[in-house]
């Protein structure tokens, strides 16, 4: 069994990535969350050879971004990915954003991927060698802890 989450993408803050206050723009952290997605499909078998195996693909139907601490120009960074669970068709996953060797998050995103039948155009089945892949995943990441930032919900105490 696993006892940590993948490492699916390394990184360093680009210069054109940061805003006027030094600081890691807000859309920046979503591309970084969004490669290791990417990553994290090669690892299930959606790569490019998965894909076109297939005919699948994922979509994401829900993210959620918390940003925890600031991110500076140059610094180099790692996202840390945990399946939370999964069905049929979907999977809800955690990516968690740090600096390497720390175990202080700096960005959160919990999301929501959706299979989709890419001829279809609409929601499939994952494949068995991909469905075999994530039950795999899942079974590694079954004894982590569920991150703090999951489950949260935007809103106003009144």
């Amino acid at each position: 069994m696993c006892n940590k989450p993948l490492t699916t993408y390394r990184t360093g803050v680009a210069p054109d990535w940061v805003d006027y206050n030094g600081h890691l723009r807000d859309a920046f952290y979503l591309l970084i969350f969004s490669h290791a997605t990417d990553a994290l499909m090669d690892v299930l078998g959606l790569d490019e050879a998965g894909r076109v195996r297939t005919g699948h693909t994922l979509y994401t139907l829900e993210c959620h971004l918390n940003f925890l601490a600031e991110v500076k120009e140059g610094e180099p960074v790692e996202v840390r990915t945990q399946l939370l669970a999964h069905d049929a068709k979907r999977l809800h996953i955690h990516h968690a954003l740090y600096r390497p060797g720390e175990d202080a998050s700096l960005a959160e995103s919990e999301q929501m991927l959706m299979n989709i039948d890419s001829a279809a155009g609409r929601a499939a089945q994952f494949d068995a060698q991909v469905a075999d892949k994530v039950a795999q995943l899942t079974s590694e990441h079954q004894g982590l802890p569920q991150p703090v930032c999951v489950g949260r919900v935007i809103g106003l105490r009144r």
